[in-house]
């Protein structure tokens, strides 16, 4: 993908209403996330302070924004924004514990307090509004399609009667359910599951947010965006339990404050480029203040 095209592309304007010595999860690496119970009261910011830990939802396997890397260590775009979070409540990142999730489970998560914060790389839908609070953003993003080099997508007509590997709560899967029933859908709960099904055949092609197959695309050959730019063009936030007003507020002016030393394009500096070298201006995907 071309830095020019993928830089337009994620540039455009989205409407602005829109909203390591870190304790490791208690859920291993790899292992399918709790069955969440349907509703439990979260705790309030006056509760986290007190417990001295906030416990944050992320992903694991989802490289380069919330992963396990090769030393056992949970890294990424939005694992270091939870360490600064931890970090600026009780000053240390040590006082953070990361809880992995599953991309269906980021919802039932909240709402049964399993976690306090939600960050696993979690896109702003008005359907996902109505059943949890959303912060600032602090990113943006649409979808893409990644595909192998040998039958190369390269527009959704070609997917008709395809198969399109999905991950199960995710936009990709709402999107092509409501926009393009002619695509078979071969679903996962795991991005790793996702991957390997396209690594090994056994779906024609895969989409997610445009962000992360390009950065996976990249780390292995064979593979190409074919489509790079597809859908809406979003924003990703932190999300709280519905009504947990003032540990929302306090993220709010957290991301607030952060813009003053530029944090989240110091995050993508540490974290994403040297995952992407200089296939994308970080311009066209870093929000400073939730200012898109």
């Amino acid at each position: 993908m071309k830095k020019g095209l993928l830089s337009a592309l994620l540039g455009i304007t989205v409407a602005a209403g829109l909203l390591a010595g870190c304790s490791q999860a208690k859920t291993p690496a790899g292992a399918p996330a709790q069955e969440a119970s349907p509703s439990a009261k979260a705790r309030s910011l006056e509760e986290i302070k007190k417990a001295g830990t906030i416990r944050i939802g992320v992903f694991s396997d989802k490289n380069p924004f919330g992963y396990v890397d090769s030393n056992g260590k949970i890294q990424g775009y939005d694992v270091y924004f939870g360490k600064r979070i931890a970090k600026d409540l009780f000053g240390s990142e040590d006082k953070v514990e990361f809880v992995y999730v599953e991309a269906a489970s980021r919802v039932e998560y909240l709402k049964s307090a399993k976690v306090d914060v939600i960050l696993a790389n979690f896109t702003v839908t008005d359907e996902r509004k109505e059943q949890v609070d959303f912060a600032l953003p602090y990113m943006k993003v649409a979808l893409g399609v990644v595909s192998p080099d040998k039958a190369l997508i390269s527009d959704v007509s070609q997917l008709k009667d395809k198969t399109l590997i999905v991950v199960k709560g995710t936009t990709a899967e709402t999107y092509f359910s409501q926009n393009h029933p002619e695509v078979k859908l071969l679903k996962f709960d795991e991005y790793q599951e996702a991957y390997d099904a396209l690594a090994d055949g056994r779906g024609d092609a895969f989409s997610t947010d445009n962000t992360e197959v390009l950065a996976w695309a990249i780390q292995n050959k064979g593979f190409t965006v074919g489509i790079e730019s597809i859908g809406n063009l979003d924003t990703i936030a932190p999300a709280v339990q519905k009504g947990n007003t003032e540990l929302l507020e306090w993220l709010n002016g957290e991301i607030k404050s952060l813009a003053g030393e530029q944090f989240f394009h110091q995050d993508y500096k540490e974290t994403l480029e040297p995952v992407y070298g200089d296939e994308i201006d970080p311009e066209n995907l870093v929000v400073e203040g939730g200012q898109v």
